[in-house]
């Protein structure tokens, strides 16, 4: 299998893509962003855009068979337009250009827990989640509550940075008493690897799904 991520240099990204070089069974990885990973792999090429908008998807996107799509802001003192440009307008752009070159692709995209209810993010990436289902029969939502990190994966955003140095003494128990709340960055790979070669139950995965997904 040949996968696509995109965001792998933020916290569920450089989780995402650890486990991609891990596996024997995925052969080429393409890592796409803003800025480079710091990597270097025998499976590893990178395709750094600094206009993220340009979704121009010629011959360095063909061939793959999945994307894992782990772009994602922070809603926090943004506006609707702003967020909205940056969630559903980014990601349907690239999804509308991949699914031109390859409609069978896997497109697994990293969402959060609580989308769809009534707050401005959850309604924009409610909508996201939607157009995504509608445009790949093969897509999956993941819908991710609490991360923890196993690896020294970082957020690149400074107040989940404090947020993570104050919780992480908390993360190992919440982990092992609360399984629908929290999932390491290992589980989170796993499952996303496994979904994109095998399927999944259902098509939006929340945490506990995700945890029973790696198991596998």
């Amino acid at each position: 299998m040949n996968v696509i991520i995109f965001g792998a240099t933020g916290m569920v990204g450089q989780g995402v893509l650890r486990e991609c070089l891990r596996d024997d069974g995925i052969e080429r990885v393409l890592a796409v962003g803003r800025s480079p990973t710091g990597l270097t792999h025998p499976k590893l090429r990178e395709l750094v855009r600094k206009d993220l908008f340009d979704f121009n998807a010629g011959a360095d996107f063909q061939g793959y068979d999945a994307c894992f799509f782990c772009l994602g802001v922070s809603s926090a003192g943004m506006n609707e337009a702003d967020y909205a440009r940056l969630t559903y307008d980014l990601t349907l752009g690239w999804a509308r250009a991949l699914a031109r070159i390859n409609p069978a692709m896997t497109f697994i995209y990293v969402s959060g827990a609580g989308t769809g209810g009534k707050a401005m993010w959850a309604q924009v990436k409610g909508r996201t989640e939607a157009e995504l289902l509608a445009l790949f029969p093969s897509a999956y939502m993941i819908r991710l509550a609490a991360l923890r990190p196993m690896h020294g994966e970082v957020s690149k955003t400074r107040w989940t940075r404090i947020g993570y140095k104050v919780l992480r003494p908390l993360l190992p128990l919440m982990h092992a008493i609360a399984p629908g709340a929290v999932i390491t960055t290992e589980e989170l790979g796993r499952a996303m690897i496994r979904a994109a070669r095998s399927g999944a139950p259902k098509r939006v995965l929340e945490n506990r799904d995700l945890r029973a997904l790696a198991a596998r």
